[in-house]
C-alpha cells in the first residue's frame, strides 16, 4: 500500500476525525432542522393575518396619540405643560404614520433562497472550517506527541514526502468531505426555499455565483487546514495549533481593536481578520472612519471609506498559509525527530 492511501486510512480510523465528523453532521443537519421549522410560505391567508395585525397596531398607536394629546391638552389648560414635559404646542405631537406598520413586518418568516444562501455558504464554509482545523491539528500532532511520526520516519527516512503526504490526505479528505457535505447543504436549502419559502427566481447567473462562493469558502477551509496542520508540526502537539488558534483571535479580535481605538489608528478594521474573511466571502467589505469627517453642502457628514476586496483577502489568508507552511518545511528539515 502506498504512503498516501495508507495515510487516508490513518485519518479515516482515528477516532477523533468520526467523532468530529459526527458532531458536524449534526450540527448542519441541526441547522437545516431549525430553518425547515421556522420558514413559512406566506400564502394569501398569512398575508391576510398580517393585515389584520398590521392595522390592529396602527389603530392601537393611533389611540395612544389620542389619549396623549388629550393629556398635552388637558396640561395645557391647567398651565403644568412644563412641569409634565409637555409640549406647548400639542400640535407638534407627530402621530403614527399608516407607513410604518407595513405587511411585510408582520409576515411569517420565508427563506429566500436566492438572497439568503450566500450566508449560509459563509456559516457552512465556517463551521467546516473549525472541524478540519481540528482534525488536522491533531492528526499530525497525535503523531508527533506519540512517537508515531519517529517510527514512521524509520520506514521511510524521506521528511518531507512523509510530511507532504500526510497534508495531502488531510487536505483530500477535508476536500472529499466539503464537497459532499456543501452538496447536500444546498440540496437541502434548495429544498426548503421550494416548498417552505421562496426560491426568489434562479437563473444560471445565480448558480455561477453560489459555485463561485463555494469555491472560496472551499479555498478558505484548505487554508485553515494547511495552517491547522502546520502549527501543530511546528509545536509537535495538537496544543500547539490550539493555543495558537485562541492567541490570534484574542491578538486580532480584542487587542489589536482595542489598540487601534485607543491610538487613533484611521480604519482599525483593516488590521482585523475577520475584515478579510467577511470581504472574502462578500466580495468586499467597507469600513468606514467616524472620526474624519469631511463636510459635503450637500451630503453634509461624509466620513472616508476603505474597501477591502476579495483580492485583499486572498494576499492576505495565502501569505499567512505559505508562512506557515514553509516554517514548517524548514524545521522539519532541520530539527531532531528523535
Amino acid at each position: 500500500m502506498s504512503l498516501y492511501l495508507a495515510e487516508l486510512r490513518r485519518l479515516g480510523k482515528r477516532r477523533l476525525t468520526r467523532f468530529v465528523l459526527v458532531l458536524l453532521i449534526l450540527g448542519l443537519g441541526a441547522i437545516v432542522v431549525a430553518m425547515t421549522a421556522s420558514s413559512q410560505k406566506s400564502g394569501p391567508a398569512a398575508k391576510a393575518k398580517a393585515e389584520v395585525a398590521a392595522e390592529a397596531d396602527y389603530q392601537e398607536q393611533m389611540g395612544y396619540h389620542r389619549q396623549f394629546v388629550a393629556r398635552c391638552e388637558a396640561a395645557k389648560e391647567a398651565g403644568t405643560s412644563q412641569q409634565q414635559g409637555m409640549p406647548t404646542d400639542c400640535a407638534e405631537i407627530t402621530p403614527p404614520q399608516r407607513e410604518w406598520f407595513s405587511v411585510e413586518h408582520y409576515l411569517p418568516f420565508e427563506l429566500d433562497f436566492r438572497e439568503l444562501f450566500p450566508i449560509f455558504i459563509a456559516v457552512f464554509a465556517g463551521i467546516l472550517a473549525l472541524a478540519a482545523y481540528l482534525v488536522a491539528a491533531s492528526f499530525v500532532g497525535a503523531e508527533w506527541s506519540s512517537g508515531g511520526m519517529t517510527n514512521l520516519l524509520l520506514w521511510r527516512p524521506k521528511r518531507l514526502t512523509v510530511l507532504l503526504t500526510k497534508l495531502g490526505a488531510v487536505l483530500t479528505g477535508v476536500l472529499a468531505t466539503g464537497l459532499l457535505l456543501g452538496a447536500l447543504w444546498t440540496v437541502a436549502f434548495w429544498l426548503i426555499g421550494r416548498y417552505d419559502g421562496t426560491l426568489g427566481g434562479m437563473t444560471p447567473g445565480v448558480w455561477r455565483s453560489f459555485a463561485l462562493d463555494g469555491a472560496r469558502g472551499l479555498g478558505l477551509v484548505l487554508a485553515v487546514t494547511t495552517v491547522g496542520f502546520g502549527l501543530a508540526s511546528l509545536g509537535r502537539h495538537t496544543a500547539m495549533a490550539l493555543g495558537a488558534a485562541v492567541a490570534v483571535g484574542v491578538i486580532s479580535e480584542a487587542g489589536l481593536r482595542i489598540a487601534t481605538s485607543v491610538i487613533g489608528v484611521p480604519f482599525p478594521g483593516r488590521w482585523i481578520l475577520s475584515s478579510y474573511a467577511l470581504a472574502w466571502f462578500n466580495k468586499k467589505w467597507t469600513l468606514i472612519d467616524v472620526q474624519s469627517c469631511a463636510f459635503d453642502p450637500v451630503n453634509g457628514c461624509v466620513p472616508k471609506e476603505f474597501t477591502i476586496t476579495w483580492q485583499h483577502s486572498a494576499i492576505v489568508f495565502a501569505a499567512g498559509t505559505a508562512l506557515v507552511l514553509l516554517a514548517t518545511l524548514w524545521t522539519m528539515r532541520r530539527r531532531d525527530v528523535a
